[in-house]
């Protein structure tokens, strides 16, 4: 046999699975690095990259232990260094098994098919698209044209940050028609945070520089559509990639501008297996490859606007990123007023103030649409008996089941057990349960009710739509409801946050907040930077259209209307908000000035969860202390105590958490480097054996 033939493969295992790295295998052919091999694996057959060939097999083994690999997928191209090294940092920064993260980033249905049927699907893929055909975009601004040049001189990356309509699309859209008029063979990746929002940008996308050129990538393609759009991407086919957090692994060869549009969203993280950040990842990639990266947000994550501040004079050297400022709205459309309702001086219990109301039926009857946002979906958060003081709450979870009225259930948002509501309390047998809270069904059933007699101009009645995830659930549902909104049809879109992010609504001149105070004061420290950037968002849906000549607004109903963020707010001052959010992080040393990761437990009970969770504390400080320079890294990094999370049992699973927190990444990633022996060691123990699963979450979203 050829002894270049011996084979590392990185094949899919999680990472508390024990089965971590690289298996090796043998290889009858020549193979290279990043070639695509289905390998036995136990009693299965799986799908694996090649990651290293030897010269010989490895150290310890003997050539005959060593199983042969079943089939080499010859169609398909090896995947590049640069792929390789993006996969090899997201494993080691992630805390992850560098299959797991290598196979999350081809598409299922590759794990699926043998050569035969996959050469079938090479066979219908189009071939190069050639020199792509641009078709004329609108006129530049001047700060459009400015922001572009400085893309041109530098190398970035950037941060653009551009108010609501200030046309960052356009800027986008610019850079890549420059880009492949400048290369005949170079690729562009642009990402949004949510699939909803993948449809609107296709279009846009497509009219520009023609179908053939442009793919999709997002969980919501079937298993052949991301085949076939990950394929055409490899190729080199594809010049245009657009996806959700997925595509920042989509194999692309030429690849030389990522944008990240909406950056600040917390769907660029990932909260299931490999816990990456695609935002970050996508800024990694850049530096890889020399590719230009921007990062684009009307309201920036406090990360990334760190990232990019200027030097100071007390010999801060400044951020990594370049910031780029578009402060004005494209035409002659003015950035929404905000009006702050104090709902202290309103009816008791009032839902929608009487300013609002007034100002609803106003709009109404100019024949323009209003936008009310709710974060809460269902009917009420809770059914609540007045006499024994029983809830809904959920048997399996510690939270309460949701009333959905149209269909007459109670739902746990988070295990998803449903339930027929009863008649009358389970407890004690009143027959008067009644639903506590609000959700955007009720929001919608109060305002059919209220608006009852208002007419539109041409006399019909009041049209209500509303759009969040209960009503989006069949295919091709929310873009039908969409599709009504931009034709008119609807006065009122009554949400969640999802309407909230990216839509061009053109028609809308009014956006209210129903009850945005409950993130005034979470325990999240992250709570206020979300509320500022969807207040933000959602204001940014009025007044896009500079034709109307209506004075857009938003209203938002607050019992704390002198409180910071609203009068930040009210200027639509982000820079302001950030500066006194940062000042706030500094003194308490929260990201972005400190660095954060989670390591999370989940078992039957609390006891065991929280019990493997200070066990590995003790532990692990006891393999840090005696090692060179252990006792100052343990100084510079925190190891908090076990503690519940704050939803505690989710589906009858009992979860914990402990944060790992210091001011140096590199400090805390030789504590996390050296934790993945500890928990494997400890999790071999009887004591232990009741951990169902665990998992480390590096630069979490949520604490």
């Amino acid at each position: 046999m050829n002894t270049s033939n011996w084979l590392d493969v990185a094949v899919q295992t999680p990472a508390h699975s024990g089965v971590g790295g690289l298996l090796s295998y043998r290889s009858p052919v020549p193979v290279a690095p990043g070639q695509l091999v289905r390998v036995p694996l136990g009693r299965r057959e799986v799908l694996g990259v090649v990651w290293r060939v030897r010269s010989k097999a490895p150290e310890g083994m003997a050539p005959s232990a060593l199983k042969d690999i079943c089939a080499v997928l010859v169609g398909v191209g090896p995947l590049d260094d640069s792929w390789l090294k993006l996969v090899q940092f997201s494993a080691q920064y992630y805390q992850r098994s560098l299959g797991e993260v290598a196979l999350s980033g081809l598409p299922p249905q590759l794990r699926d098919l043998d050569p035969t049927q996959l050469a079938r699907r090479l066979k219908k893929l189009p071939g190069p698209t050639g020199p792509v055909q641009v078709a004329a975009g609108p006129a530049l601004s001047a700060q459009q044209a400015a922001v572009l040049l400085q893309m041109a001189e530098q190398p970035g990356p950037f941060l653009l940050f551009g108010n609501t309509g200030s046309g960052k699309t356009e800027v986008y859209l610019q850079a890549v028609q420059r880009l492949l008029q400048a290369d005949a063979q170079a690729q562009a990746l642009l990402m949004v945070p949510e699939i909803n929002l993948t449809p609107q940008l296709e279009a846009r996308v497509q009219e520009r520089f023609g179908r053939e050129a442009v793919v999709s990538m997002h969980s919501g393609l079937t298993g052949p559509q991301r085949l076939k759009s990950w394929l055409a991407a490899h190729t080199g086919a594809a010049r245009i990639v657009l996806g959700t957090r997925m595509a920042v692994f989509a194999s692309m060869p030429h690849l030389k501008l990522i944008v990240v549009d909406e950056e600040h969203d917390a769907s660029y993280k990932q909260q299931e297996g490999a816990r990456y950040s695609a935002r970050d990842l996508a800024v990694y990639r850049g530096h890889l490859l020399g590719a230009k990266v921007v990062l684009g947000s009307a309201t920036p994550s406090l990360e990334s606007w760190y990232q990019s501040r200027p030097a100071g004079q007390d010999g801060d050297k400044g951020g990594r990123y370049v910031r780029l400022h578009m402060p004005e709205r494209v035409g002659a459309a003015a950035l929404p007023q905000v009006r702050r309702v104090d709902m202290n001086h309103q009816a008791r219990r009032a839902v929608l103030s009487a300013p609002l109301l007034q100002t609803l039926q106003d709009r109404i009857a100019k024949g323009e649409q209003s936008m009310l946002l709710l974060n809460r979906r269902g009917y009420a958060p809770v059914l609540h008996c007045a006499d024994c003081g029983w809830k809904s709450a959920c048997k399996h979870c510690s939270a309460f089941r949701v009333f959905h009225k149209t269909d007459r259930t109670l739902r746990c948002h988070h295990c998803g057990f449903t339930d027929r509501v009863p008649r009358a309390c389970p407890d004690c047998g009143n027959a008067d349960i009644a639903p506590m809270g609000r959700g955007t069904e009720q929001l919608e059933e109060h305002l059919g009710e209220l608006l009852a007699k208002v007419r539109r101009p041409d006399g019909s009645p009041v049209r209500i739509a509303r759009i969040d995830a209960d009503t989006t659930k069949l295919k091709g549902a929310l873009e039908s409801q969409l599709a009504q909104v931009h034709s008119g049809e609807v006065d009122i879109l009554v949400g969640t946050q999802m309407i909230a992010k990216g839509h061009d609504f053109r028609r809308i001149t009014l956006v209210a907040a129903i009850n945005p105070d409950s993130a005034l004061f979470s325990s999240d420290f992250r709570a206020p930077e979300r509320l500022f950037a969807l207040l933000m968002q959602a204001a940014g849906r009025a007044g896009r259209d500079a034709d109307q000549g209506s004075i857009s607004e938003m209203l938002v109903q607050t019992f704390h209307p002198t409180h910071p963020l609203f009068e930040a707010l009210k200027r639509h001052d982000y820079p302001a908000f950030a500066a006194s959010e940062l000042t706030d992080r500094t003194a308490a040393c929260l990201p972005p000035i400190s660095h954060q990761a989670l390591l999370r437990a989940d078992a039957r009970s609390q006891d065991v969860a929280q019990g493997f969770l200070s066990a590995a504390r003790g532990e692990l400080e006891a393999r840090l202390a005696p090692m060179p320079g252990g006792l100052e890294l343990l100084e510079q990094v925190s190891l908090y105590p076990a503690v519940p999370l704050s939803m505690q049992r989710v589906a009858d699973v009992e979860r914990a958490q402990m944060l790992i927190e210091s001011p140096s990444r590199s400090d805390l990633h030789k504590v996390l480097a050296q934790l993945h022996a500890v928990l494997h060691h400890l999790r071999s123990q009887p004591e232990h054996k009741g951990v169902i699963r665990w998992l480390v979450d590096v630069d979490p979203q949520a604490i």
